[in-house]
C-alpha cells in the first residue's frame, strides 16, 4: 500500500483513486442534499474533551463488551452493501481483519459475499448478520436459518429501510452489481483497470445472499426487480416478536433516532439498539446520529444497551460517542475506505488508526480504562441538549 496511512482520510483518498466512481460514491454519499450525511461527520467536532494532566496513564485498556461479547475495543464493523465491489471478496477480507483484531464483523443482507462465504473465510468463527424485513417471509426464514447455521452470534435487524431514500449519486452513476454495461459505466471501469483485472479473479460479483436462494431470482434483471419490490413498507413492532422467536439469539435493532422509538425498542425484548440514520442515506434533514444519542440514552437508561453509528471517522469520534453514553459504535465508511485502498491490509490499517487515536485521546483525557469514560471527560456534556 506504500507509505502507511495516518488517518482515515488518507485511506479515503487512496480508495477514491482505485475504486470505480459508482462504488466509491456508494460508500461516500448520502441522500438528497446530503445535509444529514454531512452533519453526521461535522457534529462530532461540537463535542469538546476535558484535558487532564499529571494522571497515571500506564496500563491502559480499550477492552470492553458489546451485548456480552468481549471486544478488543468497543467498535464493530457495520453492515454495508457492495463491500465486495470495493475490492474482490471484500466482505470476506473485512471479516478476517475484524476477527484478527478482536472486534465483531456485521455482514449485510445486500453483501456481495454470502453468509456461507464469510463462514468459510473465518474458519467458522462467529460473526454478526444484518437482516432487512422483506415481503418474502419464506426467504427471510431461510436467511435467519442460514445465519444460525453459519454460527452467527447476533442478528442486527434494520428498521429504517422500508422505503429507499433518494440517493441521487447512485442513480446518476448507474449503481448495480455487477455493473451494467453502457457508456457511463464503461468510462468508469476503463479509468480503473487494476480494479477490473482484480475482479476477474473472483466469481463473486452479485448479491450472493439472494441469488440462488430467493425464489425465481437467477439473474441480474430479476434480482434488480426483486430488491425494488421486496423491502416491506408494512414493517411494524409486531414483526420483531416473530423474528426474535425464529432467531432465538442476541438481537440488535438498528435505525433508532427518536426517544419514543427507543423506549418501544427497549420494551421489545431486544438486547441492544443502534442509534443510526443509515449513514445519512435515508431521511435527509434528520439530525446527526451523535446529536440524537444523548436523548436516547436518557430515555432508555439501563433497560437496553445503546450503540451508535454514523459519521465516525476517527478514534476521537469513537470516544465522543462513548462519553455521551454509547456502549459501542460501528464503523461503515472507514472500513470500506480501507478495503478500497488496500484490501484486507487496508481494513487492518483502518482499525489500527482508530485504535491508536482512541487510546491516545483517552489517555490525554486522564483515563486508563475505556469502560470508565463518560460525561465527566467532556467540557460541554450538554452540547446537544
Amino acid at each position: 500500500m506504500g507509505f502507511p496511512a495516518q488517518t482515515i482520510g488518507d485511506l479515503k483518498d487512496r480508495a477514491r483513486r482505485r475504486v470505480p466512481r459508482m462504488f466509491f460514491d456508494y460508500a461516500d454519499s448520502g441522500s438528497w442534499t446530503e445535509s444529514t450525511y454531512n452533519a453526521n461527520e461535522t457534529d462530532f467536532s461540537k463535542v469538546k474533551f476535558r484535558q487532564r494532566v499529571a494522571v497515571d496513564m500506564t496500563n491502559r485498556s480499550l477492552a470492553s463488551t458489546m451485548i456480552g461479547q468481549e471486544v478488543a475495543m468497543p467498535v464493530a464493523i457495520a453492515p454495508t452493501g457492495f463491500g465486495g465491489m470495493q475490492h474482490p471478496d471484500g466482505e470476506m477480507l473485512g471479516a478476517r481483519a475484524a476477527r484478527a483484531f478482536g472486534i465483531p464483523f456485521t455482514l449485510s443482507t445486500m453483501s456481495i459475499c454470502s453468509i456461507e462465504d464469510i463462514s468459510e473465510a473465518t474458519g467458522g468463527a462467529p460473526f454478526w448478520f444484518q437482516l432487512y424485513v422483506m415481503r418474502d417471509r419464506k426467504f427471510m426464514y431461510n436467511l435467519i436459518d442460514r445465519a444460525k447455521a453459519a454460527n452467527c452470534s447476533a442478528l442486527v435487524l434494520t428498521l429504517d429501510l422500508q422505503i429507499l431514500g433518494q440517493r441521487h449519486k447512485d442513480a446518476r452513476n448507474g449503481l448495480s452489481a455487477p455493473p451494467k454495461i453502457n457508456l457511463n459505466t464503461i468510462w468508469q471501469l476503463a479509468s480503473r483497470p487494476q480494479w477490473c483485472l482484480s475482479m476477474l479473479k473472483t466469481r463473486r460479483h452479485t448479491f450472493r445472499n439472494i441469488v440462488g436462494h430467493a425464489e425465481n431470482v437467477g439473474d441480474l434483471s430479476s434480482l434488480s426487480s426483486w430488491t425494488a419490490e421486496q423491502f416491506d413498507p408494512k414493517l411494524n413492532w409486531s414483526d420483531i416478536e416473530w423474528i426474535k422467536e425464529r432467531w432465538g439469539g442476541k438481537l440488535i435493532l438498528k435505525g433508532i433516532m427518536d426517544a419514543e422509538d427507543a423506549r418501544m425498542a427497549a420494551a421489545s425484548g431486544a438486547d441492544a439498539i443502534i442509534v443510526s440514520n443509515h449513514g445519512g442515506r435515508q431521511l435527509d434533514g434528520a439530525p446527526s446520529s451523535i446529536a440524537a444519542l444523548p436523548a436516547i440514552v436518557e430515555a432508555v437508561g439501563d433497560k437496553i444497551e445503546v450503540h451508535m453509528d454514523g459519521g465516525i471517522r476517527s478514534g476521537q469520534d469513537v470516544l465522543r460517542a462513548l462519553c455521551l453514553g454509547a456502549k459501542g459504535v460501528y464503523i461503515g465508511r472507514p472500513w470500506l475506505y480501507g478495503l478500497g485502498a488496500g484490501g484486507e491490509a487496508g481494513v487492518k490499517q483502518a482499525l489500527d488508526i482508530i485504535r491508536k487515536e482512541l487510546d491516545v485521546t483517552m489517555a490525554l483525557c486522564g483515563e486508563r480504562d475505556i469502560r470508565n469514560v463518560g460525561l465527566h471527560n467532556l467540557v460541554n456534556p450538554g452540547v446537544f441538549s
